[in-house]
């Protein structure tokens, strides 16, 4: 394999991302990724519609808005969104909107199925991945003050 690409060093380095994909699991996700791009003030998720996806941010931060929640999360380069509504396939639970300017890559429910047939292991390690990030975000919600791995 070459070396990674800027984007894929961003999304392999982040420390609170899909932290169990490899370098060469990167490059395949990487190969069916729609590439988005969002102005400050637009929302890249919106609550009460789905998703159908999930989007992985490179570049740029976003709010993360959640109803029962005083104050809003910041999501950055390396971190995701929409993963509830690609998990249970139900309208979005928060509104995400861009703080700035926000490049994303979209992976859709049917292209990321089709890596994972060809690839079941990339597939165990994408969805660990994500129970590791609903985990700490939902330890987060319950003590905000809890240590942070």
């Amino acid at each position: 394999m070459s070396k990674a690409t800027p984007d894929l060093s961003v999304l392999m380095a982040a420390k609170n991302g899909l932290l169990y994909l490899t370098a060469n699991d990167w490059a395949l996700i990487a190969d069916k990724a729609l590439r988005k791009q969002f102005k400050a003030g637009e929302s890249i998720v919106q609550r009460e519609r789905r998703t159908h996806g999930i989007f992985l941010i490179l570049k740029g931060t976003a709010s993360v808005q959640i109803a029962s929640q005083p104050t809003a999360i910041e999501i950055g380069p390396g971190q995701i969104c929409g993963e509830i509504s690609f998990l249970d396939e139900l309208p979005a639970t928060a509104n995400v909107v861009a703080k700035e300017s926000v490049e994303a890559y979209y992976l859709d429910r049917a292209s990321l199925q089709s890596v994972f047939e060809l690839f079941p292991h990339l597939g165990s390690r994408f969805y660990q991945s994500l129970a590791a990030i609903l985990s700490r975000r939902l330890r987060e919600i319950i003590d905000p003050k809890s240590p942070k791995k």
